[in-house]
């Protein structure tokens, strides 16, 4: 079994004898997105820590958006509990990488490109770039972010 799904379940179990209402809560839907995510597609499965990890960010990226569409509605109340549940589940994923540390990454990834190519990548190898680069970043960093900066070098 995962040991990040038991941690998380020894943490729903603490934070209910200590009546953490909110951690509670965030810790149940962590749990639930696990189990939706085990349960979906053809058979069940246990899911490994790294599938667990990309549950997780998941769900925080729907609280950060949530958060950010409440407080541009004017609903702050909301958006500072999407942004504390946010919170509470970023203390389960690693840490992300700076961006001078998503930079030198990146860099390495498209030398790795280069290895195999034998020429320097351009934008049609963008894709082989990214590749190499998510799994260099390995959920430290968001893939939107690692695409901006991996297209950014490869024009420049």
């Amino acid at each position: 079994m995962a040991e990040l799904k038991e941690k998380l379940r020894a943490d729903l179990s603490a934070a209910m004898k200590q009546r953490d209402t909110a951690v509670t809560g965030v810790l149940r839907m962590a749990l639930a997105a696990v189990g939706k995510e085990e349960v979906s597609g053809k058979q069940q499965r246990e899911l490994s820590d790294d599938e667990v990890l990309k549950v997780l960010s998941k769900e925080a990226k729907k609280r950060d958006e949530a958060s950010e569409a409440f407080r541009s509605a004017g609903r702050d109340e909301q958006a500072d509990s999407e942004a504390s549940e946010a919170e509470i589940l970023r203390r389960y994923l690693p840490q992300q990488l700076s961006d001078d540390e998503l930079s030198s990454l990146v860099t390495e990834a498209i030398a790795e490109v280069e290895a195999e190519l034998g020429e320097r990548p351009g934008m049609k190898q963008m894709g082989q770039v990214m590749k190499a680069a998510n799994a260099k970043a390995a959920g430290r960093a968001e893939g939107g972010k690692v695409a901006g900066i991996v297209k950014a070098q490869l024009q420049g």
